[in-house]
């Protein structure tokens, strides 16, 4: 059963067509990965799914209701959450408290925000420490966000993201910038979440990508040139060409 699905989405910045065109389906509970040269339109189609940008022409068809235009606020109360590929936290606020914001800001209403102490909401510090340990935060909470690793930084936005308590999980290059040791404990925390979340992944490092994806679909110059699972992309000779650098079928 799809979560979503883009028909003909097209996303132009004056004769530039940023997206083009671009009919992706992703099934629930599944991770699809789109990948691509810098520049091929991923991001822009990030931003077109969370409502960041308006599309120009085109349908995003979020669980049978069309979503397309509506703005990040409602994109989130809809259950779609993303990371970034820049890391994206509140560097002077506590691991807890971060997370904790994120829980809150998907509430139905902020009414009452001003006359109510933070630890009045017990539901939403739970949900913030249970995403936490999700993520391998959980002893750090009381840290402030700023005090620990690059990676661990990658793995709290992670957890922002979650505690939305996301059904469609947008991740904007996890693994960017991170050390080897790092690449692999947030590949096996995104695997521990597949299944979980339906997962829409953009990541350059190929190797990611294969062994995690469900299904790929291949993005150059804002089209899709090329969709299927991990081993018919490898067998592809025009995404190879386009983007793989001559990777060997297996």
């Amino acid at each position: 059963m799809r979560l979503i699905r883009t028909e003909s989405l097209t996303k132009s910045f004056g004769a530039l067509r940023a997206v083009n065109a671009v009919t992706i389906e992703v099934a629930e509970g599944s991770l699809h990965s789109v990948i691509g040269p810098n520049g091929a339109g991923k991001t822009t189609f990030f931003n077109l799914l969370t409502g960041q940008q308006a599309p120009t022409s085109g349908r995003i068809i979020f669980d049978g209701r069309d979503i397309a235009g509506t703005p990040p606020h409602g994109i989130a109360h809809l259950g779609i959450a993303r990371s970034f590929q820049r890391t994206s936290i509140f560097p002077t606020l506590s691991i807890l408290d971060n997370v904790w914001l994120a829980a809150f800001a998907r509430q139905e209403s902020w009414r009452g925000l001003a006359w109510r102490r933070a630890d009045r909401y017990p539901e939403l510090t739970r949900r913030a420490l249970e995403v936490l340990g999700e993520v391998g935060l959980g002893g750090k909470a009381g840290l402030q966000a700023r005090e620990i690793s690059h990676g661990e930084q990658r793995q709290l936005e992670l957890a922002i993201a979650l505690a939305a308590d996301p059904r469609l999980l947008l991740l904007d290059e996890p693994a960017a910038g991170l050390s080897p040791d790092e690449t692999r404990k947030m590949v096996t925390l995104v695997r521990k979440l597949k299944g979980r979340y339906t997962i829409i992944l953009i990541e350059h490092k190929i190797d990611v990508v294969m062994t995690m994806s469900d299904r790929i679909s291949v993005m150059h110059f804002g089209s899709v040139i090329a969709e299927g699972t991990p081993a018919e992309i490898q067998r592809n000779a025009e995404v190879r060409r386009a983007y793989l650098g001559g990777i060997p079928a297996s």
